[in-house]
């Protein structure tokens, strides 16, 4: 899957990332991937489900992939951080 297809979430409202994956979908594209890690898995959830239920309600959920990756923090310790992919399919 290209890059251009991945949303990333971050702290921003939800809408924006809404607005973020339909504009995917709008440039000609039959898939998106939402991807967030730690807190703002939540948000992704949401984003998905609000472009379902309220804009673009043929999209399916192709995919969901969930993991735990290792990462090292400022003070040298490391630290478990769970991720999530939530692939969106037009098709």
């Amino acid at each position: 899957m290209a890059e251009d297809n991945v949303v990333y979430i971050g702290k921003k409202p939800v809408m924006n990332y809404v607005l973020a994956t339909i504009t995917v979908f709008n440039e000609g594209s039959n898939e998106a991937v939402i991807k967030a890690r730690g807190k703002a898995i939540s948000r992704a959830v949401d984003t998905a489900e609000v472009i379902r239920t309220r804009f673009l309600p043929n999209l399916k959920v192709k995919d969901i992939k969930i993991g735990t990756e290792e990462i090292s923090r400022e003070d040298g310790k490391s630290s478990n951080i769970s991720w999530i992919e939530i692939y969106l399919s037009a098709n």
